[in-house]
């Protein structure tokens, strides 16, 4: 027997058939839609969100949802590139962690791509960083930034020097970007849905 989130709700606006009379206030977790495994007993779940389940041996996904609703992003990425000279510009990357301190992200990933007639990037990271390596990709001219972990609440500084082949005439910040990043952060949940508790019997 497993529990969920008292407030929780599955439908658009929290209205479904399995809506909870707790569930309408603006911190509720709001379900797009879900789907259980076929061993999952709904049979108490629209009165009091625990599922009942006799589950089959290995491992296996109780339930798979999907959520569009607004959530605090873990991540507040800026990214700045200006223009420092004919064939020369700088680019700025900061991370702040935006979950808390109890919390690390590891395997973190940032890529850029950059405008393709850059020829070098130098980097300068911030003093006394540690687990953290740069790459400039040449081939599709895209700058790397790899940090091994991030603990919550922290910010990372990365700047960077390109050289061009050719005069930018104005558009580097067309060709430039966007920023993407891929992590991972275990034991963080983003959308709230918990499980309360777990009754073995």
């Amino acid at each position: 027997r497993l529990a969920l989130n008292d407030d929780l709700s599955i439908g658009r606006g929290g209205r479904s058939i399995y809506d909870y009379s707790g569930s309408s206030g603006s911190g509720a977790v709001i379900l797009d839609d879900c789907n259980f495994h076929e061993s999952v007993h709904l049979d108490g779940f629209d009165v009091d969100r625990t599922l009942s389940l006799v589950p089959p041996d290995g491992e296996f996904p109780v339930m798979n949802y999907r959520i569009t609703q607004e959530f605090k992003p873990p991540f507040r990425i800026n990214a700045w590139i200006e223009q420092a000279g004919p064939l020369k510009a700088e680019v700025i990357l900061k991370i702040r962690a935006e979950y808390a301190s109890s919390i690390t992200a590891n395997t973190i990933l940032v890529q850029m791509p950059l405008p393709t007639y850059t020829t070098r990037v130098s980097f300068e990271l911030e003093p006394g960083a540690v687990g953290q390596v740069t790459d400039f990709k040449e081939s599709n001219k895209r700058l790397e930034w790899g940090l091994k972990k991030i603990v919550g609440g922290s910010e990372h500084t990365l700047r960077a020097k390109l050289t061009f082949s050719q005069e930018s005439h104005g558009n580097i910040t067309k060709e430039a970007g966007p920023v993407s990043m891929n992590f991972t952060i275990p034991m963080y949940n983003a959308s709230r849905l918990q499980v309360k508790y777990l009754q073995i019997a």
